[in-house]
């Protein structure tokens, strides 16, 4: 008797103040479906609150016109030459988490190297790369912008690693 598998809706994140990357995967099993994508990029002219308040929006309109069953966010990393920068990135970070947990979606995060890895099979791939293996995975997403490209990567990530978060959870 062969038991069918559940359809779950991934919904991947890639944080950023000026442009944060969406894209929305489906997964049955081991097959992957593209779903939709994009990139919210609130105007740099906006103070950092009504910017963050932007991104946050975007993300609540993105979440409730696809409805996903779960979020992956990729783990930003830090230049710590300019403080300010990776301040404000924290903010927008912390936004990017915080929609989908307002939601109610359980949310899991993912290094750059752990989703480049899953992608591509080299953890220092370039954009190019990564952009390159989502449209090869995901035949029907056609061209796809670095940041949203990067966001299909990590809903990538998290289908290949969900099945072993979820035990662990348990």
């Amino acid at each position: 008797m062969q038991v069918a598998l559940a359809m779950t809706r991934i919904i991947g994140l890639d944080p950023g103040l000026r442009h944060t990357g969406w894209g929305i995967i489906e997964t049955q099993g081991n097959r992957l479906r593209y779903v939709g994508h994009g990139i919210i990029a609130p105007c740099p002219t906006l103070e950092l609150a009504q910017r963050l308040n932007k991104l946050f929006q975007g993300l609540i309109d993105v979440i409730h016109n696809f409805s996903p069953d779960e979020a992956a966010v990729e783990e930003t990393f830090v230049n710590a030459v300019n403080a300010a920068s990776a301040l404000k990135l924290g903010m927008a970070r912390g936004v990017v988490l915080m929609a989908p947990a307002s939601a109610n979606l359980l949310v899991a995060e993912y290094s750059a190297n752990k989703v480049k890895k899953s992608v591509v099979g080299v953890g220092h791939a370039d954009k190019a790369q990564v952009s390159m293996m989502v449209q090869r995975l995901l035949p029907t997403c056609g061209v796809v912008k670095a940041d949203a490209a990067d966001a299909l990567a990590v809903a990538i990530c998290h289908a290949h690693h969900r099945q072993t978060s979820l035990l662990m959870r348990a």
